[in-house]
């Protein structure tokens, strides 16, 4: 059976750029393989379960394909399968982020302009002078 090392996989499987930005995720404990917190030199096989955290997004994944070298798009996503649940998990979160309002439309009034500021220094200069 073969097996290969979980951050080329990742690498390979294209979740990743970078083979060291993959094993950096799974040192930081975001990957988890068959409900296990996984290290980089953790060999995985076909059947193998991924949990992964991209983000603000968990996807779970299955093992389909074993690969060592990185190939296009289409070829990649020939090496796993997204659970049903995460897909659709993976859709509402995307919906929630669609529909979030933006936090800068919230403040009503940006800095005062250069008129503003002098309009302000009118209004306390001569409500002092009273």
């Amino acid at each position: 059976m073969e097996r290969l090392r979980i951050d080329k996989w990742l690498w390979a499987a294209r979740f990743y750029k970078t083979r060291s930005l993959a094993s950096d995720e799974i040192v930081k404990g975001r990957v988890h393989v068959n409900e296990q917190v996984a290290k980089p030199s953790r060999e995985i096989k076909v059947g193998d379960t991924v949990v992964m955290r991209q983000g603000p997004v968990i996807r779970t994944v299955t093992v389909l394909g074993i690969s060592q070298q990185r190939g296009s798009a289409p070829v990649a996503q020939q090496l796993y399968a997204e659970t049903q649940d995460s897909i659709l998990e993976r859709e509402r979160a995307a919906e929630q982020r669609r529909l979030a309002s933006e936090p800068a439309q919230t403040i009503e009034h940006g800095r005062p302009t250069k008129r503003d500021r002098r309009d302000i220094q009118k209004a306390w200069s001569t409500s002092s002078d009273a």
